[in-house]
């Protein structure tokens, strides 16, 4: 069973600059990255009370100062985001097809493939953590030797009783085959206590044949907890003890799916840390991404992020 030592949460990844369309030709500029996109919402959840890190590099330019700005000015820890002079942040650009959306990148000088290049500064970045949110894309983008070096720093972090939660969120143009990403992933899982992957990604990468298989090849390498989205069918989670499925209620009003997954990760692991059970939890998850499906962009706007009321009676010390 999980019982986190505090409620800080440290999100560890890459922030891009978003240039999202809103409309035929018009594009808003954001900022947005799934770890990222995660720790946002935790941290302006009304009446959460969450405290967030996010841990990155950027660059020193501008556009990275008014980031860091950014965050500061949402309560979000900013302290452990470095700065790399000669370098920036990357870019993306999502098209939309009614609500399908398609991503146009420029990463290749992001100041985030640095995160991990000084595994004593991860160190201190996750001190205090009760939670830390790492992703495949985190992972994708950080060289053989940097992998390592953060993989290291999250063993240390949960031998000081951190816990680990890790999306795949598998994007096949950020590895150079799928062996490559198999063999990340078989160094992240077992240090791994709550699995948040997306069963598309898993039968893609795995082949798995349904959630129920997913669940038994997680199993076997010793994550506790799994949670696995599957689109609008049923989520399928094994909570330490039992399998259990929670079904998705019909969403109208979709007018992007961007961050579904990254806001989903975001209500799953704020109900967790309330001390809600993952049946719960699982409900918040869904909440949060449903919200974020009616609005452009990856990020809900910031006064509709919807307070998830997480009520002590379904806390699992009660």
């Amino acid at each position: 069973m999980i019982n986190f030592v505090s409620n800080k949460t440290v999100a560890v990844g890459e922030a891009m600059v978003e240039m999202a369309e809103i409309g035929e030709g018009i594009y808003q500029k954001g900022f947005a990255g799934d770890t990222f996109n995660t720790a946002w919402h935790m941290a302006r959840m009304p009446d959460a009370n969450l405290p967030v890190r996010f841990v990155t590099k950027v660059g020193a330019d501008k556009v990275s100062s008014e980031f860091i700005n950014s965050l500061q000015a949402d309560g979000i820890d900013t302290s452990h985001i470095g700065r790399v002079a000669e370098s920036a942040m990357g870019l993306y650009v999502i098209e939309l097809e009614d609500a399908e959306r398609s991503f146009h990148y420029w990463r290749e000088s992001s100041a985030a493939r640095l995160l991990a290049e000084d595994k004593e500064w991860l160190n201190q970045s996750f001190q205090g953590a009760g939670l830390i949110h790492v992703s495949g894309i985190t992972l994708a983008i950080l060289q053989p030797d940097a992998q390592f070096r953060l993989i290291s720093a999250l063993a240390s972090a949960r031998k000081r009783g951190a816990y680990v939660s890790f999306d795949p969120n598998v994007r096949p143009r950020l590895w150079s085959s799928q062996e490559e990403a198999r063999n990340a992933m078989r160094a992240m899982l077992p240090i791994t206590d709550i699995a948040l992957p997306s069963f598309d990604d898993e039968t893609a990468l795995w082949g798995d044949g349904s959630p129920h298989e997913t669940v038994k090849r997680l199993r076997a390498m010793r994550v506790s907890e799994i949670v696995i989205k599957n689109g609008a069918k049923a989520v399928t989670a094994w909570d330490g003890a039992q399998l259990i499925e929670v079904p998705c209620k019909f969403v109208s009003g979709i007018r992007d799916t961007s961050g579904a997954g990254d806001a989903f990760n975001a209500g799953y692991l704020a109900a967790r840390l309330a001390g809600c059970v993952p049946e719960i939890a699982i409900a918040s998850g869904q909440t949060m991404s449903t919200t974020v499906l009616q609005h452009f962009g990856a990020r809900i706007p910031e006064d509709q992020v919807p307070n998830l009321a997480l009520s002590t009676s379904f806390r699992e010390d009660k």
